[in-house]
């Protein structure tokens, strides 16, 4: 079972999320002020060496569960937030629409905030990172595979290059933005890459190059393919686990001792839900 680790910071309240809710997206200095603070907390987060767990969040309820549980941090997840919307995963969302929930979520926790952007729904890095900002967001997913273009694989140096876009754009923010590069190269196997393992190294590496402060190659099963792209680079590697049943790495402890750094839970602390309260319901049909 994953545990709860981390203690909340003093609260925050996010005035920028506020302001792009009322159609006011140019933020006072004050209100800015606020994000670059959540955002250096959250920079300093992914350097400090512990494991951070980053539950996987869809709306003001369960944000609002995140930091209560004293979590450091949340991620908002594509995947969960189109389910609770009506809408599908794979940049069918509206994007304006989306970073309605995320400003919500931003206003409603104190706590830093990273939000998941699939590949940038077709969006140029600059105008994504500056949206994605102006809505209360302190981090974001940013993958590889381009839903938009009929599921097109980025080539590796043109993924890193868009990372490095948005690295540029949110440092001229003055934003220490947390971007966590994303590769699906494990998940589309041999049928893609001749060696996915070996690719999605070679990925990660280019993203850490390219300013991502973190990286996320989903997909992993083991300790083996952990412990193997943990070596390629310095800074922290996302894995996706479980919250009841952990990774396939392990639990909690385990991934620890493992030394991976960041953990979210996807789609999967939703779809448990689902599962759980579909089973409890059955006694009242």
């Amino acid at each position: 079972m994953i545990e709860v680790l981390g203690t909340v910071a003093p609260r925050r309240r996010n005035f920028l999320s506020l302001a792009y809710l009322r159609g006011a997206v140019t933020a006072k200095e004050h209100e800015m002020s606020d994000v670059k603070a959540l955002a250096a907390q959250f920079a300093q987060a992914h350097e400090s060496g512990k494991t951070l767990v980053l539950p996987t969040a869809w709306d003001t309820w369960s944000a609002a569960l995140v930091e209560e549980a004293g979590f450091e941090g949340l991620t908002v997840g594509s995947h969960p937030v189109a389910d609770a919307i009506g809408s599908s995963d794979g940049e069918n969302m509206d994007f304006s629409e989306y970073l309605k929930v995320v400003a919500k979520i931003a206003l409603k926790v104190s706590i830093p905030v990273s939000a998941d952007v699939e590949s940038g729904y077709g969006l140029e890095p600059a105008d994504l990172i500056n949206r994605l900002i102006e809505a209360g967001a302190v981090g974001a997913n940013i993958e590889d595979v381009v839903h938009t273009e009929g599921d097109r694989v980025r080539e590796a140096q043109e993924h890193a290059d868009y990372i490095a876009a948005a690295r540029e754009a949110a440092d001229a923010a003055g934003v220490e933005f947390v971007i966590n590069g994303r590769t699906d190269a494990v998940r589309l196997g041999t049928d893609v890459f001749e060696d996915p393992l070996a690719e999605a190294a070679k990925r990660i590496q280019l993203m850490q190059q390219a300013g991502a402060r973190s990286v996320y190659p989903v997909a992993l099963k083991s300790a083996d393919q952990v412990q193997t792209l943990m070596d390629a680079v310095s800074i922290p590697l996302n894995v996706t686990a479980h919250p009841v049943d952990g990774h396939g790495a392990g639990d909690l402890a385990a991934l620890k001792d493992l030394g991976v750094r960041r953990i979210s839970f996807g789609p999967l602390w939703q779809k448990w839900l689902s599962e759980t309260t579909a089973e409890q319901f059955k006694q009242w049909v």
